[in-house]
């Protein structure tokens, strides 16, 4: 099949569930030679006049080459075709906080830009999910006398940690502040980032994009704050779709003001992409902001459409969606709001141009998050 030049970017997208695979093979540049593609099972193999290429696919992905359909050529990609997929469901993704092990033992609260210990060596004896938004109203809702918890907030007590959507209510009544005011921003004394607020005198509330907590006896690990800020997104954007069938959210500031609109399509995917070949054999990189050449991993990807909200962009579509009771906010720190918003740019801007919009959104895939603009 003719599809281009030697240096040809191959692009690839699987759905675990339905077992599909869409195959994109680079756009031919101008004055580009014939290739013809060829796919295997386990690779593909591009051949020029001048020698061949073999591009192996991810370790756990296996194409069936006869089910290939739809192919076409689509102007700005290249050459598009459909096949039949499998690929294994490996790990899940990785917990920021796992509430089943970690519970009983000591554990020490990190700033994940800087390593700054913000609480050391708490032992926390309950790790409890906190019930959603809205859960005050819903028992207004359903019972048939006086709230019962209208006058009982939930905090935590000392070896307590309850998990909110996006971030932990912790005690920090014997560690770091000594008279904290409620609704006070909580910041990193090192680097200055915002960690959370306080809520009441001794209850505060971390968010999850901003804090690591380890073992105690386990160093402080850093990881890039990109690939960190969007698999702890995708990760809420997974549980929440899971216990609650929430599709679509708004991602505010602790100010209240709305920073992006994303609508989920899907949590199956697997994506990978060769930027270039050579006359050698090649592998896919990880898909993630820092492609590497050496690696032949894929990335499991959370697909989104998204639509940025700042310098008064889609007030109206906010509005809406404020409005909208089956639309669900996530709160993080305003500079976490703007540094996800970059991430889902630089994801989108990645992507093949046939599949960087969906209508007036945008789509993008990344570490554990894959977009669209809308």
């Amino acid at each position: 099949m003719a599809a281009g030049e030697a240096e040809a970017r191959v692009f690839l997208e699987v759905r675990r569930r339905l077992r599909s695979a869409l195959l994109i093979v680079g756009e031919p540049k101008e004055g580009g030679m014939p290739m013809d593609l060829t796919v295997r099972p386990f690779s593909l193999r591009l051949a020029t006049s001048e020698g061949c290429t073999e591009i192996r696919l991810p370790a756990e992905v296996r194409l069936v080459p006869s089910s290939c359909r739809g192919l076409q050529y689509v102007a700005g990609d290249g050459l598009h075709l459909r096949l039949q997929a499998q690929a294994e469901f490996s790990t899940k993704p990785i917990s920021i906080f796992n509430r089943s092990s970690e519970a009983q033992e000591c554990c020490t609260f990190y700033c994940q830009s800087c390593g700054e210990v913000i609480i050391k060596d708490r032992r926390l004896l309950r790790v409890l999910p906190l019930p959603s938004d809205n859960w005050g109203a819903l028992v207004e809702d359903w019972c048939c006398h006086p709230d019962p918890f209208a006058n009982k907030p939930l905090h935590p007590k000392e070896n307590d940690c309850f998990i909110g959507d996006s971030f932990f209510l912790v005690n920090l009544r014997s560690n770091l502040w000594q008279e904290p005011k409620a609704n006070t921003k909580v910041i990193c004394k090192r680097c200055k980032v915002v960690l959370g607020a306080t809520v009441s005198s001794e209850t505060t509330k971390f968010y999850m994009t901003e804090v690591i907590i380890q073992p105690s006896e386990r160093s402080f690990s850093i990881i890039p704050r990109s690939q960190f800020v969007q698999s702890v997104v995708a990760e809420c954007l997974v549980e929440l779709a899971s216990a609650r069938s929430t599709f679509r959210y708004t991602i505010q500031g602790q100010d209240g003001k709305v920073y992006i609109l994303l609508w989920l399509l899907n949590l199956d995917s697997l994506v990978a992409e060769s930027l270039k070949c050579s006359k050698q054999i090649k592998k896919f990189p990880l898909f993630e902001d820092t492609l590497k050449s050496d690696s032949s991993s894929s990335c499991n990807a959370v697909k989104v459409l998204y639509q940025p909200c700042i310098k008064s962009r889609n007030e109206k579509l906010a509005s809406l969606w404020e409005g909208d009771i089956s639309v669900h906010s996530l709160t993080l720190p305003s500079a976490t709001c703007l540094e996800l918003l970059l991430i889902l740019s630089r994801s989108n801007a990645m992507l093949p141009p046939s599949l960087r919009q969906m209508n007036s959104f945008q789509l993008l895939p990344s570490t554990r998050i894959t977009a669209s603009d809308h």
